[in-house]
């Protein structure tokens, strides 16, 4: 069958392909040959910058036109090198050999010996996988985590003042504003995006075995780690890992694959959530025309989209687990396991980006039904003993504690008349019974924590 989005196996390419193909453009086999042909042009640029003696004549006029060949590399030309790669049954080989003939091209055959000297392949895919990973996270990850956060903030705001019953254990407990609960996904996912921003993206590029043993043979005079230090930072952007042997650590790629992780498994936390407050009748949502919630009963307007991210999350964090688990452990020098694990990185970031759509496209539908949290608080009149028998403390009234429990725990129901009976038997001031009196569920809510947090 031809490849098309109805016969491709991975849903990420098929049924969800116009949400992941902006993935394409970092986590392909098209992208990945690209990163590595910019890695091996700039790397001779580098080399003709220090200036090694062979490369002096090498004109800077020149420059602009070998990086015309990865700013405009085609899929022609990525299957040209494949071809050459059915070959060499090698894939940073073929991008060197199409290199290469590229020079001989540009009239420049005589210095083609330069590319890719003294590196090993994984000097090439220890830089281009990290440097196609940050752009996915810088690019397209972090927008979207930051629409959702931008959601939720406006979410907050609109119902800052609106009271709801909290559950503990699933019980009813100390009463809450909606506008808060959904803040604490706020200040939740910002913390772990500082920590992802954090985390260096490192490469490794440092010879067969990380000693620089080729280019020091050929050209002992020439410090080699500084020259790939700042070959890293200045024209990569990545940091470069010092001490290592032919692979890269991937100690810091573990890293960000956690605070994905850890930032999907929030985002679960909150699918679930709402999925329970759509349960509970204190959201509706948004229909769209001729759109069915179930096959069989027509009145059915599911959570589709929060129960979409949540599987999309863990299929996510599966994954993300296991490469953050595997990825820094190679035998002894190196090992060839790290390889198809790096091929995959674009499958748990593109369930993760059809996760966070499905989360941003669920709020935009959210309709709060204030009627029906309403409903609930007046109904658990329960939930204002906690502030009865600490006031009764404060007045070192004997055994509040007891007194209150003994009025609600277990009972059916407890109304707002029990409570104004409970405060009328008690051996305390008028002027503390009427402190008593105007507490309610709806206003038992505590401080306005979102008073500093939220635009004014």
């Amino acid at each position: 069958m031809e490849l098309t989005p109805l016969t491709a196996i991975s849903p990420v390419d098929g049924r969800y392909r116009k949400q992941t193909e902006q993935l394409a453009g970092y986590f392909s086999e098209f992208a990945l040959i690209k990163y590595r042909v910019w890695v091996e042009i700039e790397y001779f640029i580098a080399l003709c910058e220090i200036p090694l003696e062979q490369l002096k004549d090498v004109p800077t006029s020149v420059f602009p036109e070998l990086r015309k060949i990865y700013w405009t590399l085609s899929e022609a030309d990525a299957t040209a090198i494949k071809d050459l790669e059915k070959v060499t049954n090698h894939d940073v080989k073929a991008v060197e050999y199409f290199i290469k003939k590229e020079f001989d091209r540009l009239e420049l055959s005589k210095y083609k010996e330069f590319i890719h000297f003294g590196l090993t392949s994984q000097d090439i895919n220890n830089t281009a996988i990290p440097a196609s990973f940050r752009d996915a996270v810088e690019e397209s990850y972090i927008p979207a985590v930051d629409r959702i956060i931008e959601k939720l903030v406006n979410l907050s705001t609109d119902w800052k003042d609106q009271s709801m019953l909290a559950r503990t254990h699933g019980q009813p407990a100390s009463p809450t504003k909606l506008g808060k609960e959904i803040y604490v996904f706020v200040e939740r996912l910002d913390e772990q995006l500082e920590r992802l921003e954090e985390t260096p993206y490192s490469a490794k590029f440092g010879g067969a075995t990380g000693n620089f043993n080729a280019h020091h043979v050929a050209y002992p005079q020439i410090d080699w780690v500084d020259f790939a230090n700042k070959f890293l930072s200045d024209k990569l952007e990545l940091k470069r890992s010092k001490i290592t042997t032919q692979i890269e650590h991937y100690d810091n790629l573990a890293a960000s694959f956690d605070a994905i992780k850890r930032t999907n498994t929030i985002l679960i936390d909150l699918c679930r959530d709402i999925w329970t407050y759509v349960s509970m009748d204190y959201f509706k949502q948004k229909t769209k025309e001729g759109e069915v919630g179930s096959s069989a009963m027509p009145h059915k307007v599911n959570p589709i989209d929060f129960e979409n991210a949540e599987g999309n999350l863990g299929v996510a964090n599966a994954l993300l687990e296991h490469f953050a688990s595997k990825l820094p452990v190679s035998r002894l020098q190196r090992d060839l396991t790290d390889s198809t694990v790096l091929r995959n990185i674009g499958v748990p970031m593109a369930h993760t980006i059809i996760a966070l759509n499905s989360i941003e496209k669920g709020l935009g539908k959210l309709l709060l039904n204030e009627s029906a949290l309403k409903r609930d608080l007046e109904n658990n009149w329960a939930v204002v003993a906690e502030a009865i028998q600490t006031i009764l403390r404060r007045e070192m009234y004997p055994e509040p504690y007891e007194a209150l429990k003994a009025l609600t725990r277990g009972k059916a129901s407890i109304e707002h008349k029990d409570i104004q009976e409970f405060i009328e038997t008690l051996a305390v001031d008028e002027k503390v019974k009427a402190e008593l009196r105007v507490i309610t569920p709806s206003n038992y809510t505590g401080i306005d924590m979102l008073t500093s947090e939220l635009p004014q």
